[in-house]
């Protein structure tokens, strides 16, 4: 089995679906002996430019080890998959050990807008 890192954009109208298309990847992954390492959510963010006159998308991280047949069957999924707008996969040698770069720029998004919230609340 090898380590892969797969990136989607999936349609940011079909943002509340997401949880359940998670959840459907997963357990295909699970259940033919594939490992999930990590999966991160960093939200709706702007395109560098426009796919199908969308300016943004809901992005996905998950990072998994599996064989190739079921990384063939969830690639097959996604370009069926009307909501997934893009999708990217990338041979890693190993697990990824913490979050990625990504998701330490969204978390620091998020503490920047948290505390500008909590300085306009104490003025």
């Amino acid at each position: 089995m090898r380590h892969y890192e797969i990136v989607l954009l999936i349609h940011p109208d079909q943002s509340e679906q997401v949880p359940a298309m998670l959840e459907r990847y997963k357990t295909l992954i699970t259940s033919t002996g594939g490992q999930v390492h990590r999966v991160e959510d960093w939200g709706r963010r702007q395109l560098a430019y426009q796919i199908v006159k969308l300016a943004k998308a809901h992005y996905l991280c998950l990072n998994i080890e599996t064989n190739n047949e079921t990384l063939t069957e969830l690639e097959t999924g996604f370009k069926f998959n009307d909501a997934v707008l893009r999708h990217l996969t990338v041979v890693n040698a190993k697990a990824p050990a913490g979050p990625s770069i990504m998701m330490k720029q969204v978390e620091r998004d998020e503490a920047r807008k948290a505390s500008h919230q909590e300085q306009q609340a104490a003025a």
